[in-house]
């Protein structure tokens, strides 16, 4: 019989983990969302501020980014092409996300954005120690690049 390797295991909890997250974000959950967060999380968002500093503080964060999405049906957010790699109490894994949604006019709006998550296993639970997500822009007229896709 194979012995299952911790590294194996590993991943598979930290995918099942992100899969569970990216489902608390499409139910606009923040609670939930916030619940898979180290309470002292570092966090650089795409929009509205530098940075975030605390699990309370990136909650915040969400919780005025589902109010900006409201009026909108058809939510996506998705991960693509996750990436991870593990050690016994530390994880890294980056991603695309595709995300957006139908406005109350009824246009499809989606874009790609990047993001990438540290995780560490603290009282032998996985959580998010750091996130950045980012869009692409052009430097030259600052605009964000919201039609390039992967």
């Amino acid at each position: 019989m194979d012995a299952v390797l911790p590294e194996a295991t590993t991943e598979v909890e930290i995918r099942s983990l992100m899969g569970d997250y990216y489902d608390a974000i499409r139910a606009a959950d923040c609670d939930r969302i916030a619940s898979f967060y180290a309470p002292d999380i570092r966090a650089f968002d795409a929009i509205a501020e530098l940075q975030f500093e605390g699990r309370d503080a990136y909650k915040a964060h969400w919780q005025a980014c589902m109010a900006m999405c409201e009026g909108m049906t058809d939510m996506v957010f998705e991960m693509h092409d996750f990436e991870i790699s593990t050690g016994s109490d530390v994880a890294f894994g980056h991603c695309l996300v595709r995300c957006g949604g139908t406005d109350p006019k009824g246009e499809r709006n989606t874009f790609w954005m990047r993001a990438s998550f540290g995780l560490e296993r603290r009282g032998g639970r996985w959580l998010i120690a750091h996130e950045h997500n980012s869009a692409p822009f052009d430097p030259v007229s600052t605009t964000v690049m919201t039609s390039l896709e992967p």
